[in-house]
């Protein structure tokens, strides 16, 4: 039994750990314990059952909290593992522990993270990634999991809906591009996506997806396009799991820090992501990603970067640290990407 409950970037990353168990240990059978909406991040592999975490109704509150124990338990796990690390799933673990179940959780390193946010006493240097601390984690159940060569699915089979849909060619370089964070620090400016989405858009064997949610992003989504004909709007066009399948037929994706990039990671799509307030040496690097395709801020004008790990803290003064991020930067990066010897492979 693993859980992992939110937000979707973090149980994105749940993705090459858990298909990793199931092919270096196929006797194990897995059940994820996490939010409805994230069913299909686990649909295609094998050996995993999924349980729908439902904090608003179900398993809401301290009886629903009682509830999702006696839920979990029925299920007669060998084993519960923790990948989030929060309250809720502490009272889980101490209600486990009058059981006969093994119990093991994610190490979250909250020290690290305060050293290299800090803007006082700041050390500023690669800390363990959320892989190798999942790696860790099993390990304290006995399973040594060996991350040196992931295997990823093969592309899915897009259906003649979706390519309808989104008007898909199948003989063009795909780019994926989401240029949306929770946080507006963690934002590319998107007077500069423009010149780079101008500029990728004049290949013309490029077709440029747009990814995003919401009624207020698909605006500007709907903006960024203009009138490019091979620059299209994906977001608010299919549905959740078809989008999924759109992205893993990527050539590249280019995403913030955020949950779109580690979805694009988790199926073996190379990607190259933007950091404003945030940094890679936090640990939160896509999955097999190369640390060249993490393009930071300029840290000798920002020194104090990065100065959050999620992007919800921005200091003064810091607002434009994104800005020095040239957009000729980033498109050279990604016809970078695009070149034969970086092409995404599909591995059994």
């Amino acid at each position: 039994m693993i859980i992992r409950l939110s937000a979707m970037g973090d149980v994105a990353m749940t993705v090459p750990i858990i298909r990793a168990l199931t092919q270096q240990f196929p006797d194990v059978r897995i059940t994820m314990v996490s939010r409805a909406f994230f069913k299909p991040f686990f649909a295609k592999i094998p050996n995993v059952n999924f349980f729908a975490f439902d904090d608003k109704n179900l398993h809401n509150g301290k009886a629903g909290l009682w509830l999702l124990f006696k839920n979990i338990r029925a299920l007669k796990p060998d084993a519960f593992l923790d990948l989030h690390n929060v309250i809720r799933t502490k009272i889980l673990r101490f209600l486990f522990r009058f059981t006969s179940i093994k119990i093991a959780s994610i190490y979250k390193g909250r020290q690290a993270k305060k050293e290299i946010t800090s803007l006082n006493k700041k050390i500023f240097r690669q800390t363990e990634t959320v892989f190798e601390k999942q790696l860790k984690a099993l390990q304290m159940l006995g399973f040594l999991v060996d991350f040196s060569n992931p295997a990823f699915p093969e592309k899915t089979i897009l259906s003649e809906q979706s390519i309808s849909k989104i008007k898909l060619d199948s003989k063009s370089v795909k780019v994926g591009i989401a240029p949306f964070a929770q946080y507006d620090a963690k934002i590319y400016p998107l007077d500069l996506m423009q010149i780079v989405i101008d500029d990728l858009s004049q290949t013309a064997n490029n077709q440029i997806l747009l990814f995003g949610g919401g009624q207020n992003e698909i605006s500007q989504l709907n903006i960024l396009a203009k009138n490019h004909k091979n620059v299209i709007v994906v977001a608010g066009q299919v549905s959740f799991q078809e989008e999924i399948d759109v992205i893993s037929n990527l050539n590249v994706m280019l995403s913030m820090d955020s949950g779109n990039a580690h979805i694009a990671a988790m199926l073996g799509v190379p990607v190259v992501t933007l950091w404003g307030a945030t940094h890679p040496f936090a640990g939160f690097n896509p999955f097999y990603q190369p640390e060249s395709n993490a393009i930071v801020s300029d840290r000798a004008q920002f020194p104090m970067l990065p100065t959050s790990i999620y992007g919800n803290k921005l200091i003064a003064n810091y607002q434009d640290a994104m800005r020095t991020i040239l957009p000729q930067t980033v498109v050279a990066k990604i016809n970078e990407v695009l070149q034969p010897k970086f092409a995404p492979k599909s591995l059994d």
